[in-house]
């Protein structure tokens, strides 16, 4: 307890150094930390990789959704403080001389701290992005494009690094997490990612297996969560803290709790098995039309403009049964749209012009 009271102190430190010396790239900090917000996999690249590469997209699915699981569990067991609640709390300091953290708008996650959402996800999902992007260079041979593909693999790593890196500085700068959280994150879901890269099961699951998954993932969360609560261990122990030390209760939002993250990555894969075992998939996406580029840019283009709609669509939150039902069928259209509805559409329109040119 000592040890990580100490840890604790030194991370704040390490936050009022960036709130101080950091201000002028407070918007820029505030931009990294959403581009390492985990519901980006789903509305930004999802839909980009998999009309480029269905074997990438459907990882990237199976990838985010089951290191979110991994990062609920670790929440559960590791019972990490946030900075902003911490420094509010803790006995560290004499004389209640407790330092003062400023708090943004997305400062007030309501889920324990360790390990961090948000690096874990973005470096789980980056570290597919670009393993994917360096195995199309792998098979190049003659000496020139082995010194392309040499200076390909510095650069995208480089990039993977500087995102991470940048990501890690601004959950750190928000105070939203402490330095030895968010790099527990980037670890971890470097280690989900490359063990995604020797399952190749998953390409070939069905819809029952797809189902059979979210039934585990969500029975086993469910029951953990019951059974801790039977020995009087409330699992949901930081929501009180963050309600009571977030300095503006607007800024507590009911889609940051635990349960809201597990409903939101099961009705993902949910909608990505019903939408890759759909016949509505199978004839626009293993047609003849899938080998062309048009049709994979007029996918990407139309999947990402019907996903910026589905941000209008805003769940009541007043009944949290209600919204957590609601934001699973939101979940589960999303992939749903990209991987059948957007190409089924597409193919059909693509079609009809074809037959009135002949």
């Amino acid at each position: 307890s000592i040890k990580m009271d100490l840890l604790h102190s030194n991370g704040v430190l390490i936050i009022q150094h960036l709130q101080r010396d950091y201000r002028a790239y407070q918007d820029f900090l505030n931009f990294m930390s959403h581009v390492g917000d985990p519901r980006n996999i789903f509305s930004i690249y999802f839909p980009l990789w998999f009309q480029l590469n269905q074997v990438v997209g459907t990882k990237m699915i199976w990838v985010a959704v089951i290191g979110d699981w991994f990062n609920l569990i670790f929440k559960w067991i590791l019972f990490g403080h946030r900075p902003y609640w911490w420094v509010r709390e803790t006995m560290i300091y004499p004389n209640q001389s407790s330092p003062c953290l400023e708090q943004f708008p997305i400062t007030c996650e309501t889920g324990p701290g360790s390990p961090s959402g948000h690096a874990m996800g973005s470096s789980c999902v980056w570290y597919l992005m670009v393993t994917a992007a360096l195995s199309y260079t792998v098979s190049w041979k003659e000496k020139s494009a082995v010194t392309l593909h040499r200076l390909t693999w510095s650069f995208l790593w480089s990039i993977f690094w500087i995102i991470q890196i940048s990501v890690c500085i601004s959950r750190v700068f928000i105070a939203t997490h402490f330095p030895h959280q968010v790099v527990l994150g980037v670890f971890a879901g470097i280690l989900v990612a490359e063990a995604f890269e020797h399952t190749p099961a998953i390409q070939t699951a069905s819809l029952r297996m797809y189902i059979k998954t979210n039934l585990f993932l969500f029975i086993f969360a469910l029951g953990f969560y019951l059974s801790l609560k039977l020995l009087d261990i409330d699992l949901l122990w930081s929501v009180p803290k963050a309600k009571k030390w977030c300095a503006n209760p607007d800024w507590i939002n009911i889609d940051t709790t635990p349960f809201a993250g597990l409903v939101r990555n099961l009705g993902a894969l949910f909608g990505l098995g019903l939408g890759i075992n759909s016949e509505m998939f199978i004839t626009s996406c293993k047609g003849k039309n899938s080998c062309k580029i048009s049709f994979r840019i007029l996918c990407v283009a139309a999947s990402l403009a019907t996903l910026q709609l589905y941000n209008f669509v805003k769940i009541p939150t007043h009944t949290e049964y209600l919204f957590y039902i609601l934001s699973f069928c939101k979940s589960a259209a999303m992939p749903l749209t990209v991987v059948a509805l957007v190409p089924y559409c597409v193919h059909s329109l693509m079609r009809t012009t074809e037959k009135k040119l002949n």
